[in-house]
Formats: C-alpha cells, structure tokens, sequence
C-alpha cells in the first residue's frame, strides 16, 4: 500500500517523527510532502523558520520517507495522489474533515497529534512568533504610485 502525508516540517520534532512512523506503518511506501516557503505564505504560516532543503533534508533524515517531494500550490495532492499511484492519504488529526474530499482518489485517515509537542509551541519558546492584525473603521483601498513620465 502507498501512503502519502504532508507538513511544513519546520523545525523537526518527535510529533514529526511520530506521524511519519505511523504513516509508514500503514503502508509499505512512504510519499511526504513538503511545502514551499510561497505555499506556505499563501495558507498564512509566516512563522516558517528554517528554509525548504533544510526542512527537506530533516524528513530524509529520518530515515521514514521512501520519497521527499514539493508541495508548491493549492490542489496538488489530487494530482498527487494520482501521479504516485497513492492508496492512503495521512494526515494530523487537527486537520480532521479538511481533506475529506480526497476520499474519492484514495482512503484518508486522520492521526491524533503527538500531545503536548508543536512547531508553534517551540517557536513561541523561542519568543519569535509574529502575530499580525489588521483593524480599523474604514475601507481598505489599494493605493498606486504615480507612473513615471514618458
């Protein structure tokens, strides 16, 4: 059976660690996926410390991944699932019912988090999460400059 998960991965930890151990243990093939810093910006993560092959090279290292890809855009994982012939989507139970929909390309299964371990937890220890809001009474108009003359 083929297993496909995917994460940020930023800085690697044992709940990592755990959810590709589980993964692999569903299945005799272990795709990951692993998202860009642009695809990660565009879902709202802009916490993301360590860069993408350095992330990349975290999840090889475990030693749990049979292959490492790159998740760039919304709407890969069908393509995904379909290129790499998947029989099992995985994913962290936080996300629970968000990728529903891929039950009509393969089986998906949600893993309980490993408790009380986080990218978020860890990054707030090192006092480096930014929190960014937006508030105010009035529209929000895009303004341009000025073009430069011809």
């Amino acid at each position: 059976m083929r297993v496909i998960t995917y994460g940020t991965f930023d800085l690697f930890h044992q709940g990592h660690r755990r959810l590709l151990e589980r993964a692999r243990e569903l299945g005799d093939y272990l795709v990951v996926g692993v998202t860009t810093q642009n695809y990660d910006e565009a879902r709202g993560k802009l916490n993301v410390r360590q860069g993408l092959m350095e992330r990349i090279a975290n999840v090889q290292e475990s030693g749990l991944a049979d292959e490492v890809i790159i998740e760039e855009y919304e709407g890969q994982k069908i393509t995904d699932i379909q290129r790499y012939g998947i029989d099992l989507f995985v994913i962290g139970s936080d996300w629970r019912g968000q990728f529903d929909y891929l039950n009509d390309y393969c089986r998906v299964v949600y893993l309980d988090r490993t408790k009380d371990v986080s990218s978020t937890q860890l990054r707030e220890v090192e006092g480096g999460v930014v929190r960014v809001g937006i508030v105010g009474a009035g529209r929000i108009r895009a303004v341009s400059s000025p073009r430069p003359a011809t």
